[in-house]
């Protein structure tokens, strides 16, 4: 099995790929940021408008703007996360600090149609969703890395993991996975990495692996990294008819960055395990684009009430993957440090398509004094797509995703009451499982408290919202079932400044 290599050779290649739902359910959610005021009432603008941020809810709020306007929102969010696995209990948290919105609308008066007020032309950027985070998962397991190893492995042919005359150990790690594909990689890595061996090391046909670890517990450290953002820039027209009626369209470009660096390592084999130690590091970055685009409406039934409906198409998202990992053990190959996270593999282009959402809004107005403004958003997660869907890989993970999403209902409840040119805000969401069984992503609960100040020619808001939320999740997809209990809590205050004009 150890073979000499000289030099270090960097390349990189195409693989078949390994996306799946946690790709999809990634990109599908955004989190509650954008303008102060949009944060104070926890994003209960279907039926308000008025507000740049509230366009990602009804792109028809931009008629309800009564002059021009410029906002600039600047934020901190942390993220505090809290793990359970196997009687083990860990902390982990993140802080950062960004500008999570800015844009502008131009509101023109018409005056050659009676019956059309008026026209609104808005550009606005919202962070619809921050991946910068930290988890830290540790425990005394039974369940150890080389069962995902195994897993990945029984069943592979043996003889084309071999490295073959005159190759370099990272040349045929990479050759490996553009021919066969991940899952034979990781068979290779498992096998070089020194964690298993085949049953039957001289038949290349052979399939069936065994661990070279011996255990009856093991203690085990894993750690989780994420960078990066979803920004969404949005290009709204909309308009007011006569008095009552308020109808827009947008259209959305997303900008898409994520990179997750995870590290493990496991320690505590039996006396007699020829491995003591094993480590099993994995890098991914996504790159990408998306596209989506939405239509809605707000109608004033009265003085007092106002209705909202919107439609918001599925996003399209154009991404590329990157990934590199290393492995070391006892038993490594010599050669095994030449496969680090310098060598990529470069997946091939995909897209994830998100399901389409429908809103409906109703807001009560208490002239000067105040308002309060209700939600309801409905998205079924299980129509959520990787595509193209003649990829056999995608059309089972398809069929998983079908199995396992369902309806997603949202609640949002904001309300605001004025002293003169002072605002008091305040508001509550709730956002069912994606999941059908409600368990393997649980519900997500939050509150926002927020003040504003008008100046007449511009205003200051500040908003402090917190959610919470809790998740299961394996440490790799195959071979260690059981998850970790990671309690997620988001804390954001953001402060806007708006200039009217």
């Amino acid at each position: 099995m150890k073979r000499n290599i000289t030099f270090f050779l960097m390349l990189a290649c195409a693989i078949v790929s390994g996306q799946n739902i946690n790709d999809v359910l990634r990109y599908s959610g955004e989190n509650l940021q954008g303008t102060a005021r949009f944060q104070g009432l926890s994003g209960a603008f279907g039926a308000l408008g008025g507000d740049l941020s509230s366009l990602n809810v009804n792109p028809a709020g931009s008629a309800v703007f009564n002059n021009s306007q410029f906002a600039l929102t600047a934020s901190t969010a942390n993220t505090k996360n809290n793990s359970s696995y196997f009687n083990g209990n860990t902390f982990a948290s993140n802080h950062a600090f960004e500008i999570n919105q800015v844009g502008g609308v131009l509101v023109f008066k018409n005056t050659k149609n009676p019956n059309w007020k008026k026209v609104s032309l808005a550009f606005n950027y919202d962070l619809a969703n921050n991946f910068d985070g930290e988890v830290f998962i540790a425990g005394t397991s039974n369940q150890g890395i080389d069962n995902y190893f195994l897993a990945n492995a029984n069943g592979v042919p043996f003889g084309p993991l071999l490295i073959q005359n005159d190759e370099f150990i990272e040349e045929a790690y990479l050759d490996i996975g553009a021919q066969l594909g991940f899952i034979d990689q990781q068979a290779f890595l498992g096998y070089y990495g020194g964690i298993i061996d085949p049953i039957d090391e001289t038949n290349d046909n052979n399939t069936s692996y065994v661990s070279n670890a011996k255990y009856r517990s093991v203690n085990q450290n894993y750690s989780e990294t994420t960078l990066g953002h979803n920004g969404k820039f949005t290009a709204n027209l909309a308009s007011q008819y006569n008095e009552n009626l308020s109808i827009g369209a947008a259209i959305n470009i997303h900008n898409v960055f994520y990179d997750k660096l995870t590290k493990f390592t496991e320690s505590g084999y039996d006396l007699d395990s020829a491995i003591k130690n094993t480590s099993f590091d994995n890098h991914l970055k996504t790159t990408g684009t998306g596209f989506s685009y939405s239509m809605g409406a707000i109608a004033k039934l009265n003085h007092y009430i106002r209705v909202g409906g919107s439609y918001q198409s599925p996003t399209w998202y154009r991404l590329s993957d990157e990934t590199s990992q290393r492995i070391n053990s006892d038993l490594a190959d010599d050669d095994i440090g030449f496969i680090n996270l310098n060598v990529v593999n470069i997946f091939d282009k995909y897209t994830i398509k998100t399901p389409e959402k429908l809103t409906a809004s109703m807001a009560v107005i208490f002239g000067k004094q105040g308002l309060l403004s209700f939600d309801y958003g409905y998205q079924d997660m299980s129509k959520a797509e990787l595509r193209p869907t003649s990829d056999p890989s995608f059309a089972s993970e398809n069929a998983f995703i079908a199995n396992q999403l369902g309806v997603v209902s949202t609640f949002r409840l904001g309300g605001e009451y004025r002293i003169e040119a002072l605002s008091l805000r305040a508001g509550y969401r709730f956002e069912e499982s994606p999941y059908a069984n409600g368990v393997t992503i649980g519900d997500l609960k939050g509150y926002s408290l927020g003040i504003g100040y008008d100046f007449g020619g511009g205003k200051l808001d500040l908003a402090y919202s917190y959610a919470s939320q809790e998740r299961n999740k394996q440490l790799y997809d195959v071979g260690l079932p059981t998850p970790a209990t990671i309690s997620t809590k988001n804390t954001f205050v953001g402060l806007s400044y708006i200039l009217n004009f």
